[in-house]
């Protein structure tokens, strides 16, 4: 709420103090700009937004003569003149906001169909119902009075209307603050729990990826394992496998009829068990032959354990048989 305070002339003290007045005929507290004169000039937005108006434009053609309304600038500039920019600086204003006389104000609260503002109206009607019948209205001063000759204006009672408009809207603004507290302390409520929720959640996420984490790497050591115990059976089988005389090899057979021989008798099932058969044949069909599984890995593009691998397959399936090492350790192989 804003209010001009001019040093140079007080304005007169009104019988109903405006701010109660314009609560009681809008239901809410209105920005106020008094000039030095004492009449009061309000935003046409914020009137006709608390009175329920959806075009501010539209309220004031339909419902306020031309001369109720004009713009804060021009208001200003026949009121204070040059100073224009100071004087209404700091009341959180601007020039080309629509300003309203109080006059204009009750027109528009007349015109609504607000809730709130029936008691206002039938205070109004019955002001000008007393007015036909006695030719006059007034209010009934004040109780307690001041001292007379120190200045101050006479007090006037609240119309019963006006006070009772006044006293129900501040219940119903009380109601609404308890209400927005209680829905903002049962949002912040359910964010609590949301958020502890969410916290539950991630711990269990976070206990279930290290579980499985721990799994993957038993089942790793597992197969790590199964894999050195086959190397063992392997070696124990190469082992106790009497010693059989090598056959004549066959030097007609060549590396292309070998591989197809095996490959018609299904003993090569996957492309990489044929690559390291077509690397090993045509040594192979020579006679016995050393074999480093490296150089195989290197020239099949095979990883060292995938060739490791597609041997044991060989040696399964009949093909080839490893009769012994080298000197150097390299395996040597020999047609089955």
């Amino acid at each position: 709420m804003h209010e001009h305070d001019d040093t140079t002339r007080l304005p007169e003290r009104g019988a109903i103090d405006i701010d109660d007045f314009v609560f009681a005929a809008t239901g809410a507290r209105v920005r106020r700009l008094t000039t030095p004169d004492g009449e009061h000039w309000f935003p046409a937005v914020d009137v006709a937004t608390r009175l329920g108006y959806v075009n501010t434009r539209q309220a004031l053609l339909h419902h306020v003569p031309t001369d109720g309304h004009q713009s804060l600038e021009d208001l200003a500039r026949s009121v204070y003149g040059a100073t224009t920019s100071r004087r209404i600086a700091g009341h959180g204003l601007k020039k080309s906001m629509r300003m309203v006389n109080l006059r204009s104000l009750i027109l528009l609260v007349n015109g609504c169909t607000k809730p709130e503002s029936a008691p206002f109206k039938t205070w109004v009607a019955e002001v000008i119902v007393t007015i036909q019948r006695d030719g006059t209205y007034s209010l009934d001063p004040a109780p307690l009075q001041t001292t007379p000759g120190t200045g101050a204006g006479t007090s006037y009672v609240m119309p019963a209307q006006v006070a009772d408009a006044i006293v129900r809207l501040e219940e119903r603004n009380l109601r609404a603050d308890e209400a927005l507290a209680a829905a903002q302390a049962e949002h912040l409520a359910q964010m609590r729990e949301a958020n502890e929720e969410r916290a539950r959640v991630s711990e269990h996420l976070a206990r279930q990826t290290e579980q499985l984490g721990t799994l993957a790497h038993r089942v790793g050591g597992v197969q790590d394992v199964l894999t050195r115990i086959a190397d063992a059976l392997d070696q124990i089988v190469d082992r106790v496998r009497p010693a059989q005389p090598p056959e004549p090899q066959h030097t007609t057979v060549s590396p292309r009829h070998l591989l197809a021989t095996w490959r018609e008798r299904n003993l090569v099932v996957t492309d990489d068990v044929h690559a390291v058969a077509a690397y090993l044949a045509p040594a192979l069909v020579r006679g016995p032959a050393a074999c480093r599984l490296e150089d195989v890995a290197a020239r099949t593009g095979l990883t060292l354990d995938r060739v490791h691998d597609c041997v044991r397959m060989l040696i399964r399936r009949g093909c080839v048989r490893q009769t012994g090492s080298a000197a150097d350790g390299v395996p040597v192989y020999t047609l089955a």
